[in-house]
């Protein structure tokens, strides 16, 4: 048969079941299909079992019957750790024995035996370690010489408490010191040379930890004094280094390095402490002899250490010791304020000393920027004088010209002692900075740090030189334009922006003294920072300034006319109209948000001037009011009217009050009927604003108030006048569908019914029998239960319905 009649055929043939006849056939197929599954789960289960139980060994014929053992606890401690405690242990406790038989027990033995007893014991113990070398045990090896070292120090007391009993106790000292370095180091010397044995590790270390001991004890029974005591101190330090440096154990590098940094730090403290206690050059000359010699250890230390890290900081340290000891010869031998010029000078001198490998440069580099920054911070006390002392004329506006400069900052300060010299510290500093460093990416940091410092020495020159008073405010005031100049680019300019405006704050201070000069320096600085701005010399910045001074100008300006503050705060206004001009000529916006932030607080302060007399605070908010409202005009400010709408606002009520006007609508009013001109502009921009966001805040702000100035009123005609507002309200609501309208105002009429029918619903109610109540409450009980009841059978019969649907 041809396909083509084989699908027409089919396709009338087919059989299509009702969807029940069709649901009964799914749910038979599908609940053999869920028993064919489980029968093939069991037999997997099965199959599983017996796989696992092939897989195991069968269980022994005859069974022990002890239980098996469970799983071994890990040691916590290693066999090598637990042999060492144990030598340690040991090796303490026979030193400890030995101890106390020397202190204690000698006494019951006599000349011959304690010397045989001793020296048979030492003798034995010191030849031990070779049989344990020869067998492998070296632990056990290092832990008997150390006991055989410790013997021949009880060696060394009973001999100075039976032999040389008169012999001075820092004399045998020294020379037991010294025979011990000497014995321990030529016995691990002659144990490293036996054939077939190990090196033991302690002797050599040991010998190296009592070598630090002799020649400062030699030194002391030799009755040196402490110039000489450090000296030797010193010395050890760089024998110290030279074993640390030529010998290759490991152990011995590191004791001596130890040793090295302790003794070492001892001698260049001991050194430095002679060199501030120096009372005349010679001694200081002496001190600073000693802190050369550290200077040569530390630079050979730098020249030849193996890290580039150790050979930095030893040329740090050598450069810095090179440059305290000139200084302790130059602090006794010159005035006091050229002391810290002359460290800056050997500092600064570093600079054409540094040679050598780059690790030793780098390291003299540092060490002369140490000295340059803690010149620096000498200087600062006096920068700070000299910039926070003027803000005391603020207690002493137009009192009168100091005598000079440093008067004029010192009024409540004190003066840093010998800082005459500050200028030329900060000068110095500036002018490394600017020529020493090269590197393209620190130049640009080292550049703003040199400008920082030029400033500051600037700043502080007619304090620290006491100049007259009008030199310096003629140098600060020359100082503000020169750094608005156009040759700065970058972070230089910023950072000379910000230096231009705290000496402009440091120069408004100062001009407080007298009142022509604050007069002529507010003056000053409006001009200039407005220049900059109109050349783009950090416009945002310098406009602000501009506009800053210029309110600072007026309120001098009314001061020395002798104007009330009310009357002065007409003349502020100034500003923020100027400001609002200019925000609408320019074009850049950071520049535009400036300038109007400065005019607003400007606003704000001639506000607070006028807050005195109400109603030039009235005419003062209006005049704020009417520039917000020039401001809105702009289509990019159009947010400001709200500013402009409470300052007018404000300006009513203050005007109110001062009329001594008690109405709570004079009051709200004026704030209701522009919000709903607002709301009503809204709508029709937005007719699918909601009526609560448009009439609400409106409409609130007069009803509310009145409502509850009506509760308590007397009177009828503000409950008549209220609830004929409400109606009208109510009816508009209902004539528009607006939904904010309708509920107030028939909210409002219904209270001011409520209220004005109080006195007769009490009267009705005292007149009604006392079962009304009750049976009006039953009454409505059984409406609210009839009403549920019908409810649960409408539920009722929806259900059935759906039953019989299914």
């Amino acid at each position: 048969m041809p396909s083509g009649v084989t699908r027409t055929t089919l396709r009338h043939m087919t059989y299509f079941p009702p969807p029940a006849e069709e649901l009964r056939f799914l749910d038979s197929e599908l609940r053999q299909l869920d028993a064919r599954r489980a029968q093939l789960l069991a037999r997997r289960a099965w199959l599983i079992t017996m796989l696992q139980q092939a897989v195991q060994p069968a269980p022994p014929v005859w069974p022990s019957r002890q239980a098996q053992p469970g799983p071994s606890a890990r040691p916590e401690a290693t066999a090598p750790g637990v042999q060492n405690v144990l030598l340690l242990l040991g090796g303490i406790l026979l030193t400890i024995a030995a101890m106390v038989f020397t202190l204690v027990s000698w006494g019951h033995l006599g000349i011959a035996g304690r010397s045989l007893v001793l020296g048979a014991v030492t003798l034995a113990v010191l030849g031990a370690p070779v049989a344990l070398l020869r067998r492998g045990l070296r632990s056990t090896a290092e832990s008997v010489a150390g006991l055989g070292l410790a013997l021949t120090v009880l060696d060394a007391y009973a001999l100075h408490e039976v032999v040389f009993t008169a012999a001075d106790g820092t004399t045998y000292a020294a020379a037991a010191s010294t025979a011990l370095a000497a014995l321990w180091a030529a016995y691990g010397t002659a144990l490293a040379g036996l054939p077939g044995s190990a090196t033991l590790r302690l002797p050599h270390p040991a010998a190296l930890a009592v070598a630090q001991l002799p020649l400062v004890l030699w030194t002391i029974a030799l009755g040196g004094g402490p110039l000489t005591v450090t000296a030797a101190v010193l010395l050890t330090t760089a024998f110290d280094a030279v074993v640390a440096l030529r010998v290759s154990e490991r152990p011995v590098r590191v004791v001596a390095l130890v040793c090295g940094f302790g003794t070492g730090g001892w001698g260049v403290l001991a050194a430095g402490l002679l060199s501030l206690g120096a009372a005349g050059p010679s001694a200081a000359a002496r001190a600073a002899a000693l802190l050369l010699l550290a200077a040569v250890i530390a630079l050979g230390v730098a020249r030849f250490a193996p890290r580039p890290g150790l050979a930095t900081g030893m040329a740090t340290t050598a450069a810095l010791c090179a440059v305290a000891g000139p200084v302790g010869v130059l602090r006794v031998s010159v005035p006091g304020d050229w002391v810290v010029p002359a460290c800056l000078a050997c500092g600064i001198a570093l600079l054409a000393a540094a040679r050598g490998p780059a690790a030793v440069r780098r390291g003299v580099v540092l060490a002369s920027g140490v000295v340059q920054a803690g010149a620096v911070l000498w200087a600062v006390p006096a920068v700070g004088v000299t910039l926070l002392g003027p803000v005391a004329w603020l207690r002493h506006i137009w009192a009168g010209a100091p005598a000079d400069s440093r008067a004029a900052v010192t009024a409540d300060a004190f003066w840093p002692p010998y800082a005459v010299t500050v200028p030329l510290v900060l000068l110095a500093v500036a002018a490394v900075l600017a020529t020493a460093v090269r590197g393209a990416e620190r130049r640009p940091q080292a550049l703003t740090a040199a400008l920082t410092l030029t400033w500051a020495a600037v700043l502080v020159t007619p304090t620290a030189l006491e100049l007259p008073y009008l030199v310096g405010l003629l140098i600060q005031g020359l100082t503000v334009p020169a750094l608005l100049a156009p040759a700065l680019r970058g972070a230089a300019a910023r950072t000379a922006t910000g230096l231009a405006l705290l000496t402009s704050l440091g120069l408004a201070f100062l001009s407080l003294a007298t009142e022509p000069a604050t007069l002529g320096v507010l003056a000053s600085l409006t001009v200039v920072f407005a220049v900059a701005a109109w050349r783009g010399r950090q416009a945002p910045v310098s406009a602000a300034a501009a506009l800053g001074w210029a309110t600072a100008l007026a309120c001098a300006v009314g001061a020395s006319a002798g104007w009330r503050p009310e009357i002065v705060a007409l003349l502020v206004l100034v500003v923020p109209v100027a400001a609002a001009l200019l925000a609408a000529r320019l074009d850049d916006p950071v520049t535009t948000v400036t300038v109007e932030v400065t005019g607003a607080v400007a606003g704000f302060v001639a506000i607070a001037l006028a807050v005195a007399d109400p109603p030039l605070l009235a005419l003062v908010l209006s005049l704020c009011g009417v520039i917000a409202a020039g401001t809105a005009v702009r289509p990019d400010r159009r947010d400001v009217g709200y500013a402009a709408v409470a300052l007018f606002v404000l300006a009513s009520w203050v005007r109110l009050a001062a009329w001594q006007v008690e109405l709570p609508e004079a009051y709200t009013l004026p704030v209701t009927v522009p919000a709903l001109l607002v709301g009503a502009l809204r709508r029709r921009r937005d007719p699918a604003s909601s009526s609560w966001t448009a009439y609400g805040p409106g409409l609130t702000v007069t009803l509310l108030p009145s409502l509850a100035t009506a509760w308590s009123d007397v009177e009828w005609t503000r409950p008549l006048l209220l609830g004929a507002a409400g109606l009208l309200l109510t009816l508009l609501g209902a004539r528009h569908r607006l939904r904010a309208p309708l509920v107030l105002g028939g909210s409002v009429l219904a209270l001011v019914t409520l209220h004005e029918l109080a006195p007769y619903l009490v009267q009705v109610t005292d007149a009604l029998p006392r079962w009304v109540p009750p049976a009006l409450a039953g009454l409505l009980l059984l409406a609210l239960g009839a009403t549920y009841e019908q409810r649960l059978r409408d539920v009722r019969r929806v259900r059935e319905v759906l039953g019989r649907m299914n």
